[in-house]
């Protein structure tokens, strides 16, 4: 597997440190809904392990839950946004991390079905290791103190600081990142914050340096490293976190364990929505909810997010998503011919030297060496498009029918499309209605035909008549 590593610039093969594929995800700020834009990425690093496991792959990945000490700027000068969160709504912080936790859980694994991370961890629970950390940054002589302020990690002390995001740290303007007065270095940031004396934070906690919180990077840096060891072979996130959040995560990181973190990043591209970012001014943040309320399928939606590579800016509009509703229809009328050539008098067997059969059969594997290619989702799906539609001149009786199980299970397993779950068989009722409608056709009472065909329509089912017989779809 070959994938782009936002480290060396170029396509990276794959080669895990051990047996077992660690990754490591930034994980949301549960301080309000999620909106599309947020689950973006989460949609194709799902990709990433189910490709990963389907080839037989072990894989171990932690994702982080950022509850507490998330600036909202990324000078260390501004507000914690869980604080802010809680004075927005008129609970605490603790009340807020616990409201959107258990939201963006029912969203991400119950109705996009993603697949829950190995180790999903909350910073808040490993605050003393996060102390821990910070201890040993500070016996090594990489922080200093900000009276008033926190404890802040020197950048200076390091000769390759900022090699992610390749940073002309000479070039940087002098306002960009040091709005915090007493910093020796425009780049170095908080490890961790004191509170402040004139109130009392829903969230901090006693440390040698004084009572306070955990800079963000720093529980990315810990949580890593207590779930995945000092190590691990990809970590994923947003293209907004390479130039401070993972910078400073690697800077943290190999100051304690003189080790190379981790041997590939990847960066996700984000969406806009009509071509404009996403913002509360702009009234134009969308939500899961909003696109059930439209009466679209998830599954339509993470069929749009994958027709674009995770490395392309995307765009949200309501007639893409009308789009990728319609291919996604497509694809499940074309699994529910599974259901349709089982009653033949030719073998499956007997079809397997069939040149349609061989390419359906080879769909499969040519499917996983497109995502193999650097998460190559649009030309997996254009593979899908491909070896659907040569079906289309194809009689039922001569599909494959094992072939066509075999390929449908595939992209439910990499792409997590649930084609086959939601695709079941009409009733027997339906299949009798059937049968006698084309007992109808075949003594040409077309009047009787058609009212077969409307009874059908009302329980879903639409029936296409062609030149190898009728075919029955799901109607809208």
């Amino acid at each position: 597997m070959k994938l782009y590593n936002t480290l060396t610039r170029q396509k990276d093969t794959l080669q895990p440190l051990s047996d077992t594929v660690k990754i490591y995800t930034c994980g949301l700020t549960v301080y309000s809904q999620p909106h599309i834009g947020n689950w973006v990425g989460y949609i194709y690093w799902d990709v990433l392990v189910r490709l990963l496991r389907h080839q037989g792959t072990k894989v171990e990945r932690t994702q982080n839950i950022t509850d507490v000490g998330h600036l909202t700027s990324d000078d260390d000068a501004g507000e914690d946004k869980m604080e802010k969160g809680a004075q927005r709504e008129g609970i605490t912080a603790w009340d807020v991390a616990q409201k959107y936790i258990d939201i963006a859980d029912r969203e991400a694994y119950g109705l996009l079905g993603l697949i829950r991370p190995d180790h999903l961890v909350r910073a808040t629970d490993y605050i003393p290791q996060q102390i821990a950390f910070a201890q040993e940054l500070e016996a090594k002589g990489f922080t200093y103190i900000i009276p008033g302020d926190g404890l802040y990690f020197d950048t200076s002390k390091l000769t390759d600081y900022g090699k992610l995001a390749r940073l002309d740290i000479a070039g940087l303007e002098a306002g960009a990142r040091v709005s915090v007065a007493g910093k020796r270095n425009i780049t170095d940031f908080a490890v961790w914050k004191f509170s402040p004396t004139d109130t009392t934070r829903d969230m901090e906690w006693d440390s040698p340096w004084g009572k306070g919180f955990p800079g963000w990077h720093l529980e990315c840096s810990v949580i890593a490293r207590e779930t995945l060891g000092d190590q691990i072979d990809i970590h994923t996130g947003g293209i907004d976190h390479i130039p401070v959040h993972h910078t400073n995560e690697i800077a943290q990181t190999e100051s304690v364990t003189n080790k190379q973190f981790s041997q590939i990043w990847l960066h996700n591209n984000h969406i806009k929505v009509d071509g404009q970012k996403m913002s509360k001014s702009l009234g134009n943040i969308i939500t899961l909810s909003d696109i059930t309320e439209r009466g679209f399928s998830l599954m339509a939606f993470k069929l749009a997010i994958s027709s674009k590579h995770y490395q392309t800016e995307g765009n949200f509009t309501w007639d893409i998503l009308e789009s990728a509703a319609n291919r996604l229809e497509h694809w499940r009328n074309y699994a529910a011919l599974r259901h349709q050539t089982h009653d033949t008098l030719q073998n499956d067997d007997d079809k397997d030297t069939d040149e349609q059969t061989v390419s359906l059969l080879a769909t499969n594997q040519a499917l996983i060496e497109a995502l193999k290619d650097d998460l190559d989702t649009p030309g997996a799906l254009t593979i899908i498009d491909e070896a659907f539609s040569r079906l289309d001149a194809r009689p039922l009786s001569a599909i494959h029918q094992r072939a066509l199980v075999q390929l449908l299970e595939t992209i439910d397993e990499v792409l997590g499309l649930q084609l086959v779950s939601s695709t079941p068989d009409i009733s027997d009722e339906s299949k009798q209605l059937l049968i006698e409608r084309q007992r109808a056709r075949d003594n040409q009472d077309w009047q009787r035909s058609d009212e077969l065909r409307n009874i059908l329509q009302q329980q879903g089912i639409a029936v296409r008549d062609g030149e190898h017989g009728a075919i029955w779809s799901y109607s809208k």
